[in-house]
């Protein structure tokens, strides 16, 4: 009878709340999900490079002798008239020393000529000596004054001689290595040059695109010509050795339009502001080159998932079902999403959480969320 009881019970209950639902049915889960759009996405190619001073200049002797004194050392900034060397060379001195002897002797003949011709004339008015004496004076006057002349040009050849024993800086820059040492026999036919100096107002950063990339480059930018197409490249930046960005942009300005048959690649110089002279020519950095993606389709990379060497996405269908497709992408240099190259197009509903627990065929409750609200926010 009790039994009855609790069974009349259990059957009122069932009446007041409905059926219950059978055992082991799963409610429906809750999954975002994002409906795609074109997007401007921005990327990048590092391209490694080497840095170079705008003017890298072989600092030469013109004349043969020791290196007397050294007034700069190695990687010192230089402005242009700066000394750097002195070369000992007596023998130059000992030029200087005739030429200016030579001028004074050139003088003092011209000033006896003179005297010899005012002589003559005052003898040809009287009638003393003849036309012919006074003509020969003044003939040597002449001579004299031509001699005087050619002094004065030997003079100007030994004062430059001898400015040659000291070496200025041609141009503001830096100091490279210096090969000799006090006391060393330097000549401008020496195998080194005394240093090179280096200009540190700009810096060209060296690098090279090989054949596919030079394809790719060719085919995105407009243009008749290479140069033409250079144009349309934005600004670049540098990544200096130690991964920091560099903080002024360069310009890319030149390319070899031809493949090297060594390395097979062409050569693009870029052009980086040197105001602070912490670019150093010789150094080694990177060229970052970016390129906007326009009309691109992207997705966060934690959406997809791997399986057997593919990339993999959950598609929402249209009866809230979600079936698995392969995509093939490219990753943006953030490390935080997709472009994807095939396999989605506009419009597609691509789930982005969860999709651990999901499996083909499997019925979801999808809620949108904002294309705006997941870029802006994981960027």
């Amino acid at each position: 009878m009790c039994a009855i009881g609790i069974a009349a019970m259990l059957g009122g209950c069932k009446g007041k709340q409905g059926q219950m639902p059978p055992m082991g049915a799963a409610a429906i889960q809750e999954y975002n999900v994002l409906p795609l759009s074109p997007q401007t996405v921005s990327v990048y190619t590092d391209y490694p490079a080497q840095l170079q001073g705008q003017e890298v200049i072989e600092i030469r002797p013109k004349i043969e002798g020791y290196l007397e004194e050294l007034y700069v050392d190695e990687g010192a900034s230089v402005r242009r008239g700066q000394k750097l060397f002195r070369i000992s060379s007596p023998q130059y001195a000992q030029e200087l020393r005739s030429a200016e002897a030579g001028i004074k002797t050139a003088q003092a003949d011209i000033k006896t000529a003179e005297i010899a011709v005012t002589k003559a004339k005052a003898l040809v008015e009287k009638e003393i000596v003849s036309q012919f004496e006074l003509e020969s004076a003044e003939y040597t006057l002449e001579a004299r004054k031509a001699t005087l002349a050619q002094a004065q040009a030997t003079l100007a050849n030994a004062r430059a001689n001898m400015g040659y024993t000291l070496v200025s800086s041609p141009a503001d820059g830096v100091i490279g290595t210096i090969p000799y040492k006090k006391g060393s026999l330097v000549s401008g036919s020496s195998a080194n040059p005394l240093t090179t100096l280096a200009a540190d107002k700009s810096m060209y950063a060296y690098f090279a695109l090989n054949e596919k990339q030079l394809l790719d480059f060719s085919r995105t930018y407009k243009g008749r010509t290479l140069q033409e197409k250079l144009k349309q490249l934005p600004a670049v930046q540098l990544v200096l050795a130690d991964g920091s960005l560099y903080d002024q942009t360069g310009k890319v300005e030149t390319a070899s339009g031809l493949l090297t048959t060594a390395t097979g690649s062409s050569n693009l110089r870029a052009t980086f502001p040197n105001p602070e002279n912490l670019l150093q020519s010789g150094a080694s950095a990177s060229v970052r080159v970016p390129r906007n993606e326009t009309n691109a389709l992207s997705i966060p990379q934690n959406a997809t998932y791997e399986l057997q060497d593919k990339r993999l996405v959950y598609v929402l269908t249209q009866d809230n079902k979600v079936v698995s497709r392969a995509i093939k992408t490219t990753p943006t240099n953030d490390g935080q999403f997709f472009i994807v190259n095939q396999g989605l197009n506009a419009g597609d509903k691509v789930v982005v959480s969860g999709i651990i627990n999901l499996k083909d065929s499997m019925a979801i409750k999808p809620v949108l969320v904002s294309p705006q609200t997941v870029y802006h926010t994981q960027r």
